[in-house]
């Protein structure tokens, strides 16, 4: 029986921004093993991204997350650790339906990790051979490269007050998804650390939601797990893709009020 490529991936992510759908997300930075697949999907999340920048995960570990989260039906993103086109390729050959791109801060950089991401004609990423999202089957490179292609996001994030002053060269490049703006550190670009309710801030989401219309791209909130009042003003602005939170919050959280409740008795 002949199975098309097309019908071997999909993004959960992708297919809730078609239905201006708001995609949840969770960042791995803490645990290494596949576990945290099922765990993400039993909390009810859409998605999560492996936090190469920002952790000492390697990219064995995230790959073997990303494939088990293939068969979960919730979407593994990778964080990069740099914007490397050889570390993007073996990020996405690994099983990765995503990346998402620190430090971006001109159109050309997102071009060039467009590149790195994506198969000709959109990009120049090499066939390396079978691809876990295909089931290692071997199957037509021509159609590999479309599904696969139509499958990844590409995530440019917004964090420095110069990505900020591209942010519409930054979202009218083919092949970029999704603005995910990444609010503490653009707090601190913009000389206001801490004051998530600045209005240069308001301003950054109504400036990225407004070019994200323009070119038909989505836009994301990040930083902001603290503030869910925040975060509710940038959905109702237009915001699809939420990050809440990381598992060792989610850990220390759950674990300091277990703890307080016990020294109580």
């Amino acid at each position: 029986m002949k199975v098309a490529a097309r019908d071997l991936v999909r993004n959960v992510v992708k297919e809730k921004l078609a239905r201006d759908e708001v995609a949840l997300s969770m960042t791995v930075r803490l645990v290494r093993t596949a576990e945290i697949v099922t765990i993400a999907k039993t909390a009810g999340f859409d998605t999560f991204y492996i936090d190469l920048e920002h952790s000492t995960l390697s990219i064995e570990s995230a790959a073997q997350i990303c494939m088990t989260a293939m068969n979960a039906e919730i979407a593994p993103f990778v964080r990069l650790p740099n914007l490397s086109p050889d570390v993007i390729a073996r990020i996405l050959d690994g099983g990765a339906l995503g990346v998402i791109a620190p430090h971006v801060e001109s159109a050309e950089q997102a071009r060039q990790v467009v590149r790195a991401a994506k198969f000709p004609p959109l990009g120049e990423r090499s066939h390396g051979g079978v691809l876990p999202h295909m089931g290692f089957r071997s199957l037509p490179s021509s159609e590999v490269g479309q599904a696969v292609n139509d499958a990844t996001m590409v995530v440019i994030m917004i964090e420095t007050k110069e990505a900020l002053a591209a942010i519409d060269e930054i979202a009218a490049i083919d092949g970029v998804d999704l603005l995910f703006i990444g609010t503490n550190d653009l707090c601190a670009s913009l000389g206001i650390p801490g004051q998530f309710e600045h209005e240069m801030i308001r301003d950054a989401y109504s400036r990225g939601m407004a070019a994200c219309r323009k070119h038909g791209k989505h836009l994301g909130v990040g930083g902001l797990n603290s503030h869910p009042k925040l975060v509710a003003q940038f959905v109702e602005m237009g915001a699809r893709y939420v990050s809440a939170g990381t598992d060792i919050s989610f850990l220390l959280s759950a674990a300091s009020a277990k703890a307080a409740v016990m020294r109580d008795l």
